[in-house]
């Protein structure tokens, strides 16, 4: 084992908290939109599709009657039929993702005091990080 050269902390292990992420093993497993930061899913999106053609036809055809998303129809000057698809619904994307997690933990290195919450995401996670740090900034600023 590695010995770590770390500095002796001023207070118990209960007085932090230690912000984790781990990686799971190098398999892809599907994700939703939200999970990956879909532009589509954030923004919607067009899907134009020419109904001269048979693809065309069982395109628009799924689009209209299976697919179970929200969107407005127009057609372009050219013939095509433009979907205009709403944000914040599914994207036709298989989207894929490696497993991570974000967590806070109570304690230090020196005590894990058990899991306080675990992240859906890196944005929570790194903001939750940025509040905690602010908390103690002020704090520290108080004295």
């Amino acid at each position: 084992m590695t010995n770590l050269n770390r500095i002796q902390p001023l207070m118990p292990p209960g007085a932090y908290q230690t912000y984790a992420y781990s990686r799971g093993r190098d398999i892809r497993r599907k994700a939703a939109c939200r999970e990956v930061g879909c532009e589509a899913y954030a923004h919607g999106w067009e899907t134009r599709v020419d109904e001269a053609t048979e693809m065309g036809r069982a395109q628009a055809h799924y689009i209209r009657t299976q697919s179970g998303r929200t969107f407005r129809e127009s057609r372009t000057a050219g013939g095509l039929t433009v979907f205009r698809f709403e944000p914040y619904q599914r994207c036709f994307a298989d989207h894929q993702t490696i497993a991570e997690a974000f967590y806070v933990r109570g304690g230090d290195w020196r005590e894990n005091r058990g899991l306080i919450r675990r992240h859906v995401n890196g944005r929570d996670w790194a903001e939750d990080f940025g509040e905690h740090a602010q908390k103690i900034a002020d704090q520290m600023k108080k004295g």
